[in-house]
């Protein structure tokens, strides 16, 4: 059977998704059935013949018939456009990060619920097979007793990644929250893979986080920063993140174990097992898509991979980093442009950010001069 997808937000990331819709329609799975864009694209944009365009979503899910929609839009957009989609009975794939705050994504979650319908997020890093192997690894005592999990990002955005879009780099926009920063959304990933690794996916699962939040570009929102996440299991989870490295690379995390440790490198589904008395062991994995597992779940029944729930202690990481102070800014001696590539750099950032995941320590415990102790925030986190 063949399921009709409306895709809302076709520019930018929503590339991505033509591309994967494309794929999948090869495949006699889905059908790209119409594309909700305020602005219309264009055939040329597209490559190719255009399916039907509308600005209104709840319209176009009504006249195309659709059974599920992408949602790849704005992130203050997202809870608003998931119930248009969850009223209709349609089913939902929606980018990450869900919502903006965790009153926003409580509503979302809760109104998809209310609906009967699915919801799949898309951390696609989460449709790994390397998770549930680490998982495995982990439950056989590879590495011993777990005491902890790191995640770094350490990449590179010019300034012009910020004139992206009018939400972009921000913190608010209009009276709305957008919290668009390093950890919550390019690199959100990296939180959200850390948390799965550590067994604490659930708001539930976390008691206490501390933020700290810096920014070399002329923006609202984070640049530089880490958290540490206190999990109900009492083990830390450290992440630290930048947009400023000097010299980009793949981000990943780390589980550390009492006789070993396993990084992941979440982009490409690689796994490094270090162990006492072993040599070292890299595995490959595959990867499950999300709009094809969510498809699969709806005509066969498999497993939703990564359900709303799922994401909540993510979401408890996005509303502390939404409730701490604005970042600051770096002083103007920690940071340099770089003509030629018209992006700001933090030298010795790079270093700093693999030291947090490896000690899972945050940035001001690792005698950096730009961030002294004060400035590390901690919050104690309710469960709802």
């Amino acid at each position: 059977m063949t399921i009709p997808v409306v895709l809302a937000g076709a520019r930018g990331h929503g590339r991505w998704h033509v591309a994967n819709i494309r794929r999948l329609q090869e495949k006699g799975l889905v059908r790209l059935a119409g594309i909700c864009e305020l602005t219309p694209l264009t055939e040329e944009e597209f490559g190719g013949e255009l399916p039907p365009q509308s600005a209104d979503f709840g319209a176009l899910l009504d006249a195309t018939g659709a059974r599920v929609a992408v949602i790849c839009t704005p992130i203050p957009t997202h809870t608003d456009l998931a119930l248009t989609a969850a009223r209709a009975g349609v089913h939902i794939l929606l980018e990450k990060p869900p919502a903006p705050s965790y009153a926003e994504f409580r509503r979302m979650a809760d109104g998809v619920a209310e609906a009967g319908v699915v919801c799949q997020i898309g951390f696609q890093s989460l449709g790994s097979h390397a998770v549930p192997a680490i998982h495995q690894l982990v439950a056989d005592g590879t590495i011993g007793a777990v005491a902890g999990v790191g995640g770094a990002g350490a990449w590179a955005r010019d300034e012009a990644y910020y004139r992206r879009a009018p939400w972009a780099g921000r913190r608010r926009m209009n009276g709305a929250d957008v919290i668009d920063g390093a950890l919550t959304n390019p690199l959100a990933h990296a939180v959200a893979t850390a948390l799965t690794l550590s067994g604490a996916t659930r708001a539930e699962d976390v008691t206490a986080i501390e933020t700290e939040l810096w920014r070399a570009n002329a923006i609202e929102a984070d640049d530089t920063s880490c958290v540490r996440i206190t999990t109900a299991q009492g083990r830390p989870v450290t992440v630290a993140a930048t947009l400023c490295a000097e010299r980009p690379d793949e981000p990943y995390v780390l589980v550390h174990g009492s006789r070993g440790r396993i990084t992941f490198w979440y982009k490409q589904d690689r796994v490094l097992l270090q162990r006492a008395d072993h040599g070292p062991e890299e595995y490959e994995y595959g990867r499950t898509d999300l709009l094809e597992n969510l498809v699969a779940h709806l005509t066969t029944g498999a497993e939703l991979l990564v359900t709303p729930d799922e994401t909540g202690a993510f979401m408890k990481v996005v509303e502390a980093i939404r409730q701490a102070p604005d970042p600051a800014p770096l002083p103007d001696t920690a940071w340099h442009r770089v003509p030629d590539e018209n992006r700001r750099v933090v030298p010795g950032v790079d270093g700093l950010v693999a030291a947090a995941a490896d000690t899972l320590s945050l940035y001001s415990e690792l005698g950096t001069p730009w961030a002294p102790p004060v400035e590390r925030r901690q919050k104690e986190v309710s469960a709802r």
